[in-house]
């Protein structure tokens, strides 16, 4: 199963706006009629409750939305790009990715239908009808679409369980979950027979559990040895744990402490999770005859334990009620502590300021807004020049030239046009 890659997710550029003008025999005083482009489509990833793994981007790691049609004359706009919709199964986190590896989170698609927008499509650039003024009649500038914005990801599932099954290879965490629940997982007498989470439902009283075997616990896991950051990730969403012993080991104690500071040294959180340690195999005639000295070994290392054989079904009943204990009073408590975030709003600014940085004797100009108008217009037209010369103090361009020292006769160039102040 594949439950970590990484993928890039490029949204649609916008269509460019037109330059039109009303040309009708009965209508002397037309104007400009050129329509706006379309906006590209998002690059959208949503939950679906039908998707059970991340295979679908196995053999396929870029993506690309619709881009946005370009405008016509008599005002009519392009149609916007269609939204390319990347579904994940629930329980998908999805991180940014940087040159050093995963970045700061951008979601945790925890229910059906639950979405974000990874990629923000292009604006639709401005047809001529945008730049009307009282001084410019017939304005034969537009703006050209936006570029889509390219994002790299990494998309991590955790399984959602309520209860994670740990511990060392062999100790029968797959005969508890088949014993316990309606679940299949492979049973072997040899280490890391379960290659893959596996999830099962239990029925107590009226509650029902999902619990979720986690493969792949040896020494070193923390740092991927055996099957290790594979599956470790999947205890992170568990609210509590079984912790499994085998019972004829020289020291189940030992084995307790081994595999919870694998834990905590895959993450801290996870060696703050309540557990539930039972040791299992009591069925054996070596494990009862020592079992007074493991209780005591257990009891040395400040810990209570549940003694269970899971291959003859001995103590399950008792140890599935202490499991929805457990989980009830874990979950109350974070409903107690849970609090109604306060929403928080940044305003931006309406366009983005011009900078000004000189290159040699030329002052570079970058301002996304008049880049555009510049891409989007004929800058070989004379009349063209004059009506882009409007735009430099409408966009602040002009200041910000003067506050770089720009004086007549230097080059100013932008996007690619280049004049003499």
């Amino acid at each position: 199963m594949f439950d970590r890659v990484e993928i890039t997710v490029r949204a649609g550029k916008g269509g460019s706006g037109v330059v039109s003008f009303r040309r009708e025999k009965y209508v002397p005083f037309g104007g400009p009629d050129g329509g706006d482009g379309g906006d590209g489509g998002d690059g959208v990833l949503r939950a679906d409750s039908s998707i059970t793994n991340l295979d679908i981007f196995r053999y396929k790691g870029f993506y690309r939305a619709s881009a946005g049609e370009g405008g016509k004359g008599k005002r009519k706009h392009g149609r916007k790009g269609a939204n390319l919709v990347l579904a994940v199964p629930l329980g998908t986190m999805i991180w940014r990715k940087t040159q050093i590896g995963r970045g700061a989170p951008i979601a945790d698609l925890e229910e059906t239908g639950q979405q974000v927008v990874a990629a923000k499509g292009g604006k639709g650039g401005w047809g001529n009808t945008h730049f009307v003024s009282s001084t410019c009649q017939a304005p034969r500038i537009a703006q050209k679409g936006e570029a889509g914005e390219e994002s790299s990801l990494i998309l991590e599932l955790r399984l959602i369980a309520d209860v994670g099954i740990i511990g060392y290879p062999n100790v029968g965490k797959s005969t508890l979950l088949s014993v316990a629940s309606a679940a299949k997982p492979k049973i072997a007498a040899y280490p890391f027979t379960t290659r893959q989470p596996v999830l099962g439902v239990v029925e107590v009283g009226q509650q029902s559990l999902v619990l979720a075997e986690i493969p792949g616990l040896i020494d070193g896991a923390h740092l991927g040895r055996g099957l290790g950051h594979d599956f470790l990730r999947h205890v992170l969403r568990t609210k509590i744990l079984i912790h499994m012993i085998d019972g004829t080991s020289s020291s189940p104690a030992e084995d307790m402490i081994r595999v919870n500071t694998e834990l905590s040294l895959f993450d801290s959180a996870l060696a703050q999770k309540p557990q539930l340690v039972v040791v299992n195999k009591i069925d054996l005639p070596q494990v009862q005859a020592r079992l007074a000295e493991i209780k005591a070994d257990i009891t040395a290392a400040r810990c209570k334990a549940l003694f269970i054989s899971a291959a003859t079904k001995e103590g399950i009943d008792k140890l599935m009620v202490e499991t929805a204990n457990m989980l009830r009073s874990v979950t109350a408590e974070e409903k107690v502590g849970e609090e109604i975030p306060r929403k928080v709003f940044r305003p931006q600014p309406r366009r983005a300021v011009a900078k000004v940085h000189k290159e040699g004797d030329i002052f570079v100009v970058v301002a996304p807004e008049l880049e555009r108008i510049i891409a989007g217009s004929d800058v070989s037209s004379f009349e063209v020049h004059g009506q882009l010369g409007r735009q430099l103090a409408r966009l602040g361009v002009s200041k910000a030239l003067e506050k770089a020292g720009v004086k007549p006769g230097d080059k100013v160039q932008c996007g690619k046009l280049e004049w003499e102040w």
